[in-house]
Order: structure tokens, then C-alpha cells, then sequence
């Protein structure tokens, strides 16, 4: 797979060049505000070559996405794979998500690529679900959940990564079936 495309975006693998964007993003605190932390540049690029590699070693990922009018790089929407873990609740399962400038917000950029991973999932994956979380108080992205037809699991839980009594330590579980996904997006 070379690449995904919708309406006004598209998922590919990532450049080089797109890592200082992301780094800019990931320093971003508006962006960053649902983490434990801003992310510094060796962090982000970290990160970037991580999420990098599993595209290139599965073929699907948290993708890049650019915008197709200009070509600017604004963030990753794509698939993860989460393994069995005693922490996380109905693992293992592949989780879509995003992160994405807030540059772009409010203009159904996030759902628009997370439909197409979800796509992606169920027709080319043979994915029976896909689950997404967040912080129980990352409202946006649950809403963003919402419109891709997830429901909320109600099997809340504590982060791993996440340092106890953070205030992003509690998260919520949300979970789409093939079957749901087909009927929503009929």
C-alpha cells in the first residue's frame, strides 16, 4: 500500500521533511494538552522514525497525512497495534488515531482520515473491530469517536505510560464493529 487518499487528504508513509512539522506539533501545548507532556525534538523524531518503521515492517500505520491542496504535512491519522496487556482492557486489538496541528481543527479533517484507516481496517485488514481511547477528559476526540460511530466501551482504565494521578491517567475505551461500520458508512 502506497498510500490512502479521501476528499481533501492523504495517508502516506512518512519523509524526513515531515519531522520538523511534527516536532513543531508535538511542542505545540494546545496539541499536546490530552499528554503527559510536550514532546522536545528528539522525542518527536523518536517518535517519527517508531511509527515510521512499523509502517514500513506491517505496510499500514499511523500514517502522515497531508493536505492534497499544497501538499503541507498537518499530523498522522492511521492504525496501531496494541498487544495483550494486563492494563489495557480487550487487548490485543488495532486502535485508529490521530494527532493532528491545531491548524486544522474543526474542519472534519481527523474523522475524514480516521474513516478511511477504518476502511482500511475492515476491507483490506479483515478486522472484525477496531478500538480507539483517550483521556476521559479529551472531550474533542471522544466526540471525534462519536462521529466515526464508536461506542464507548465503558471500560475505563489507567494508562500505563501514564503517571499515576496524572490528570490524563484515566482513560476511556471505545470500539467499532465491522458490522456497525458498514451499516454507518452505507
Amino acid at each position: 500500500m502506497n498510500y490512502l487518499e479521501t476528499e481533501r487528504l492523504i495517508l502516506r508513509q512518512w519523509k524526513r521533511e515531515d519531522y520538523a512539522q511534527f516536532a513543531k506539533l508535538n511542542a505545540d501545548p494546545r496539541v499536546m494538552r490530552f499528554f503527559p507532556s510536550v514532546l522536545n525534538l528528539e522525542e518527536s523524531n523518536k517518535v517519527a522514525d517508531h511509527i515510521r518503521g512499523l509502517i514500513e515492517e506491517n505496510g499500514w500505520g499511523f500514517w502522515a497525512v497531508e493536505l492534497k491542496s499544497g501538499g503541507q504535512f498537518i499530523g498522522f491519522v492511521g492504525l496501531n497495534y496494541q498487544p495483550s496487556s494486563h492494563s489495557l482492557p480487550e487487548t490485543p486489538f488495532v486502535e485508529v488515531g490521530w494527532r493532528l496541528s491545531s491548524k486544522y481543527w474543526g474542519k472534519g479533517l481527523a474523522p475524514e482520515a480516521a474513516g478511511k484507516a477504518l476502511d482500511f481496517a475492515f476491507s483490506e485488514l479483515g478486522l472484525d473491530s477496531v478500538y480507539a481511547f483517550t483521556p476521559l477528559i479529551n472531550k474533542p476526540s471522544q466526540r471525534v469517536m462519536q462521529k466515526l460511530g464508536m461506542q464507548n466501551t465503558g471500560n475505563d482504565f489507567n494508562h500505563p505510560k501514564v503517571e499515576r494521578g496524572h490528570r490524563v491517567e484515566r482513560h476511556c475505551l471505545y470500539k467499532i464493529s465491522k458490522e456497525r461500520w458498514l451499516r454507518e458508512s452505507a
